[in-house]
């Protein structure tokens, strides 16, 4: 039989749990120049992350960039993964020459760059100049 204290306690934990179940995650999508243009052509921010399985750049910026994600004003950021290892078409059209190379644009224009960084702040800073 549960008890008021039994309930309160059950209530309270479970806030806890899911206090961040409603927040934003970095969604990726995969990289195409259709759905790039599109994304474009919608007035949207973006952000092309050019990664690669094997890379230990690439694994220490996917947390930083999933919690930049969280914040509000990176709330219409597009994302899309361009595969170091695969899509080299790609890679060539957008002038990457490393994995762990971040490119933001605003209005359809390249805003920053920046390749092999694992510093949140201008990660951030970085993002920024995409909205």
């Amino acid at each position: 039989m549960f008890n008021r204290r039994h309930v309160i306690a059950v209530l309270a934990g479970s806030a806890a749990l899911f206090s961040g179940f409603g927040a934003s995650a970095l969604e990726k999508s995969a990289y195409s120049q259709a759905a790039f243009d599109a994304a474009i052509k919608a007035g949207k921010p973006v952000l092309i992350d050019v990664s690669a399985p094997w890379c230990p750049t690439c694994k220490a910026q996917a947390p930083i960039l999933s919690e930049l994600a969280k914040q509000p004003r990176f709330k219409n950021l597009v994302v899309f993964n361009v595969d170091f290892d695969s899509q080299k078409d790609a890679l060539r059209g957008l002038k990457a020459q490393q994995q762990s190379t971040l490119i933001v644009y605003k209005g359809g224009v390249e805003t920053g760059r920046s390749v092999g960084d694992t510093n949140k702040a201008s990660i951030e800073a970085l993002l920024a100049r995409a909205i």
